[in-house]
């Protein structure tokens, strides 16, 4: 990957004119035609646009859409920036298409005070080369952060999967936490006291696949039907994060208060138990890959509407993590970079629509976390798109991937749909294969919240 100053980057005006795009209208149709954006915003979307003092782009027989958001990742900084830092992981968004990303508290130091958030805020504006906002951390203390911390999309739970202060896990503190405020809780459901019951039951498996049979599908119930439990009892705003089984869908299916969202990584809809004899590891997130029925069922309920949309729970660890062998590997895969295509050739393969990834991808994250001003290609929202390419493959290569962890669980993998240029305010962050590494993106605002 490039990382250089050319024309369109360094061109001094605030204008810019995408032409001859093929435009994703907010009703979900398509305009074959131009979009004027002026400091930042999108001022005009016609068949044609006459400007002058004006950046033209040609987009001839490329497909515009609103930057993805992002709505689960793990940047690792600070603390833990071996692995990834806020300035590699934007490289690895602005090259994917996401255009803003919102980040999770499992950093040293924890994001659970005012103070840790403002310095993730103030690391985020010199180092994001895309747009960012932070989740607060929940522990069995910190009641009074969770209710004032701003700015944040909301609070995030560890029910399973976790050690230390972000484990909470008493349901005393469970009760607490959903009884006061009224801010946005996303939980990571998963039943602790089954995963350790079972983590005993199979003590000295190697086998990277009994990771699935260990964090099996119902201690994944347990703690979604705990979750919907206490927010229906408490009228709270609850989203379930990267829901990964059949029988949660359907559990949502049958009992989804309007006040609840879930959303489901692509790693759950195309990798199943079977990727673990293909390659290993890197196989290994939590929540687990699931058997292949569950990617049916997920499919299903989230063309349905019971998922409202996708996050990837970008979590990367390097391949010498990677490399010693079950149980001593740590869960997380990165995604990022490549969440847009795969999603895009499973529209060009027929199990969705573009229109659909779009809505999944940018402009639900948008409504379900009250950003304002982003998710629709339209006058007076912000200008952040991504314009892809649906017509030509190209294979994933772990060479070309900007985390910094290199690699990706989809390598090998023959993809359509991947950006040729990502628009981040009105500037242009990637062109073709090159990086604009002096953009900044902004915080994210967070209505209500």
């Amino acid at each position: 990957m490039e990382i250089l100053p050319f024309t369109a980057m360094s061109f001094a005006s605030n204008s810019l004119l995408l032409r001859h795009a093929q435009i994703l209208m907010p009703a979900g149709d398509y305009l074959l035609g131009d979009v004027l954006i002026q400091d930042g915003k999108i001022v005009q979307v016609a068949p044609e646009i006459t400007a002058t003092e004006a950046l033209e782009i040609d987009a001839t027989n490329l497909t515009l859409l609103p930057g993805v958001i992002d709505p689960q990742v793990h940047f690792r900084e600070p603390g833990l920036e071996y692995k990834e830092d806020l300035f590699t992981a934007s490289c690895a968004c602005a090259k994917g298409g996401v255009t803003s990303f919102l980040e999770m508290p499992n950093t040293k130091p924890l994001t659970t005070t005012q103070e840790m958030l403002n310095d993730k805020l103030q690391r985020a504006a010199a180092k994001s080369l895309v747009n960012y906002g932070f989740f607060i951390g929940a522990t069995a203390e910190n009641l009074p952060d969770l209710r004032t911390a701003n700015p944040t999309c909301g609070i995030k739970i560890f029910m399973g999967s976790m050690h230390g202060a972000l484990l909470v896990d008493q349901d005393s503190a469970l009760e607490a936490i959903f009884a006061e405020g009224s801010r946005l809780i996303a939980v990571h459901a998963e039943d602790q006291a089954r995963i350790n019951e079972r983590r005993k039951l199979y003590e000295g498996e190697t086998n990277p696949a009994i990771h699935s049979v260990i964090q099996d599908e119902t201690a994944a119930l347990l703690a979604t039907k705990q979750a919907l439990s206490l927010s229906k009892k408490y009228q709270r705003r609850l989203h379930i994060l990267h829901l990964s089984t059949g029988i949660e869908a359907e559990l949502l299916r049958e009992d989804k208060p309007s006040w609840v969202t879930a959303e489901v990584t692509p790693q759950h809809l195309v990798l199943n138990t079977e990727s673990y004899e293909k390659i290993g590891t890197l196989a290994q997130m939590n929540p687990p890959l699931r058997s292949p029925e569950n990617n049916d069922v997920l499919w299903k309920a989230l063309l349905d509407g019971v998922i409202d949309f996708i996050a990837t729970d970008h979590a990367p660890h390097t391949l010498e993590e990677k490399a010693k062998g079950y149980p001593n590997t740590p869960s997380g895969m990165p995604g990022v970079e490549t969440s847009l295509p795969v999603m895009l050739t499973q529209a060009k393969e027929g199990k969705c629509t573009v229109a659909q990834v779009a809505n999944w991808m940018s402009t639900a994250v948008a409504k379900a976390y009250k950003i304002p001003n982003k998710g629709l290609i339209a006058p007076g929202y912000d200008a952040d798109l991504v314009l892809v390419d649906l017509e030509n493959y190209k294979p994933v290569l772990k060479e070309e991937l900007q985390t910094k962890c290199r690699w990706s669980p989809f390598e090998g993998w023959n993809l359509t749909g991947w950006p040729v240029f990502t628009i981040v305010g009105g500037k242009i962050v990637y062109e073709r294969g090159k990086l604009n590494t002096d953009v900044r993106g902004k915080a994210l605002r967070f209505e209500e919240n």
